[in-house]
Order: C-alpha cells, then sequence, then structure tokens
C-alpha cells in the first residue's frame, strides 16, 4: 500500500491541532493510503523584532492601565499557583498524549534541518503538509520541514495550511518566496492566505476547509468521551483563547443566571475541574453544551458540525498583524453565520441552533475540498 506522511505542528496541549491531525490523517487513510505523522523537531529562534524582550516591554508599556493590570494579576496568579498549574498541565499534557497514542500514527523519530534520515523519509510516496498555523513566521517549528523543503518536489502537497498573520515580515519574505515556489500542489485554509502567496508568488490557489470539516457529526461522535467532570445539570461552554472582557463576561453570567445554566470554562486555568480535559471531551462538551461562546476557530467548526448553539466572540490581547481572527472571518463568510457573532446576535436568537443553510454549504465546500486532496494525490501516483 502507498505510504503518506504529514508535517504537522506537533504537541499536547491544543485540542484544534489534534483534532486536524486526526481528521487528515483520517481522509487520506479512506483515499486508500497509509499514513503517518512525522514528528517536526524544528525549534528556530525568530530574530525578529517582535520577539525581542525590548519590544516586548514595549508594548506592554503602550497598553492601558486596566490591561497592565489584568496581565500583572495574571502572572501573580501564575507565580503563586506554580505548583498546582505545573501538576494540572501535566495530567493534561497526559490525556492529550493518550488521545495521540489511541487515534494519530506519530513516527517514534523526529525531523529537523540537522536530522533529514533518509531511509524514512524514501519510504514515503507523498508527504502533506497541514493543516494549522504550519506557515506562521512567528512559530519556532515553521520553517524548512513545514515547507516539505526535505522531500523532492514532486511529492509536496499543502493541504489547508496557515500563515496565521495577515502580512509576512520583510525579514522573511525572500524565504517565503523560496519556499512556495518550489511546493507542487498548494491549497489554503483562509482567503488571507491566498492573498499572501499571490502578492509573493503571483500564484492563485484553492481556499480548502480545515481537515475537521471534512469529517462528518457521526464520525466525530464515534471517538467523543464523556468527561468525568461533565455537569449532570444543563450548562454554558465557554473556551477562549484571547482574554475576556468585563462586558462578555457580565453577559455569560446574565445568560447563566437567567436560564438557570452552569457556566464551564475550558481554557480557564481557574476552573480547575474541566482544565484537564482531552480532546474527545472537547468534542462531547461541545456536543451536550446547550450554548457554547468562544474566540476559538475549531471551537466554531465543532459548533456548526455538532449542531451547537453559537456565539462567536473576536479574539481580544492580539495585535492586528498577528491575529487569528481572519480563519474565523473566513469561516463566517463561508457558511453564512454572521449572524452568530457577538456584536450582531439578536438576544431572541442565541440558543437558536438552526444550521439548514450552513450545513448545505459544508457539503458543497466538503466535496471540493476532498476533490483538492484526491487530485492533488493522483496527479503525483499516476
Amino acid at each position: 500500500m502507498k505510504k503518506a506522511a504529514i508535517i504537522t505542528l506537533n504537541g499536547y496541549n491544543n485540542y484544534g491541532n489534534r483534532l486536524q491531525n486526526y481528521a487528515l490523517q483520517e481522509v487520506i487513510n479512506r483515499l486508500g493510503y497509509t499514513t503517518d505523522t512525522i514528528i517536526n523537531g524544528t525549534h528556530v529562534i525568530k530574530n525578529h523584532e517582535k520577539t525581542k524582550l525590548g519590544y516586548k516591554i514595549k508594548e506592554f508599556i503602550k497598553k492601558p492601565v486596566s490591561k497592565k493590570i489584568y496581565l500583572v494579576n495574571h502572572m501573580l496568579y501564575l507565580l503563586v499557583n506554580k505548583r498546582e498549574i505545573t501538576e494540572m498541565n501535566s495530567i493534561r499534557v497526559s490525556i492529550f498524549k493518550d488521545f495521540t497514542n489511541k487515534y494519530i500514527s506519530e513516527t517514534s523519530y523526529s525531523i529537523d534541518d540537522n536530522n533529514l534520515p533518509e531511509n524514512q523519509i524514501n519510504s514515503y510516496d507523498f508527504f502533506v503538509t497541514g493543516s494549522d498555523q504550519v506557515w506562521n513566521p512567528f512559530d519556532a517549528a515553521a520553517g524548512n520541514v513545514t515547507f516539505l523543503d526535505f522531500a523532492p518536489i514532486e511529492k509536496r502537497i499543502a493541504y489547508a495550511p496557515s500563515f496565521g498573520v495577515s502580512t509576512i515580515p520583510e525579514v522573511y519574505i525572500d524565504h517565503y518566496k523560496t519556499w512556495l515556489s518550489k511546493m507542487n500542489k498548494i491549497s489554503v485554509r483562509e482567503e488571507q492566505g491566498a492573498r499572501i502567496i499571490r502578492d509573493l508568488t503571483g500564484r492563485e490557489v484553492q481556499v480548502v476547509l480545515d481537515p475537521t470539516m471534512l469529517l462528518t457529526k457521526d464520525d466525530w461522535l464515534a471517538i467523543a468521551q464523556k468527561a468525568p467532570n461533565k455537569p449532570k445539570e444543563d450548562y454554558i461552554l465557554t473556551y477562549f483563547l484571547g482574554e475576556v472582557s468585563k462586558d462578555l463576561k457580565r453577559m455569560i453570567d446574565e445568560i447563566s443566571k437567567e436560564k438557570h445554566l452552569k457556566i464551564v470554562n475550558l481554557a480557564n486555568l481557574r476552573d480547575k475541574e474541566h482544565y484537564a480535559t482531552g480532546p474527545s471531551e472537547f468534542i462531547d462538551y461541545i456536543n451536550s453544551a446547550k450554548l457554547f461562546m468562544t474566540d476559538s476557530f475549531h471551537g466554531c467548526v465543532f459548533s456548526l458540525l455538532l449542531e451547537t448553539p453559537l456565539v462567536i466572540c473576536e479574539r481580544n490581547g492580539q495585535k492586528q498583524v498577528e491575529s487569528m481572527n481572519s480563519r474565523i472571518d473566513t469561516f463566517v463568510n463561508k457558511f453564512n453565520l454572521e449572524d452568530r457573532k457577538l456584536d450582531k446576535i439578536v438576544k431572541e436568537k442565541i440558543f437558536d441552533n438552526n444550521y439548514k443553510e450552513a450545513k448545505l454549504l459544508l457539503e458543497v465546500e466538503r466535496k471540493k475540498s476532498l476533490e483538492y486532496l484526491s487530485e492533488a494525490v493522483g496527479s503525483i501516483l499516476k
């Protein structure tokens, strides 16, 4: 049987990363191939102004007093509770590793610029980089490996990678032009990514679905698992990767009180009962929630897939150039979910889970994305 290798971001702390990795592997397997995920051992210290301590101090000084107070209080909380937080994170990582060992075929070896084992690399018929922010210029893992520079050009496929930024910093532009020009088949996850490639290379590329959206609700429920601490009573689920404003917190509390719903926070270290939750439990939490409020792209995706009432919140606390909101914008525009955004949603429709139009659009986009991947692989192996 032909063999495929995935290059993506590795790690054991991000729901979207683990679930997109599983989904891409599953889809390639269904096309009739054996698929491994090769561990990317690259860790490059990015020599860019925004990564330097001096820059970060200047940015902190510019922040309003309220944000400075929030950041200082958060750092104090981390310091005071360091031992307990370390233990909680250790448990969480262990749960993520269990999921990975059960559902994702990862290699026992890693590769980087200085470690490219030819025997293993030559055993694969094609390589797929993506999804996730594998091309984010600020990520330590992004570089030669995530652009598949180690593989023959004719074996390179990019499926739904994200840049995670709106523009490539000047210092990296020449590198990106070279990497992109040597990619055989390219698709991206966001319109913003397609624009970046067009501006750098003149090349028009297809925008495809995140791999998680290539699987159905039934596919996901098949690997869902009930969390031991999931409340028996009805609940609002929240999952915020950015800062939560006082107004948003007040809104959540008001809905909770008015509808008699418990609040479950999945990304909050202070909600110790639910923080140590794995990817399989993440799916179950969303599926069972009466309402899901999130600034997470994959949180939005799974709300649609599982037909859970959703309020889409903008990611706070990030500069525009590093904003993660473009992927949510692409998602919202593609599936006509503008009315689910926090600043547009009508109070009376907050608990509405009518995704009929969005699901029809999803079927069309899923077909196009699967066709892209199938044709990309087929053109390499013909």
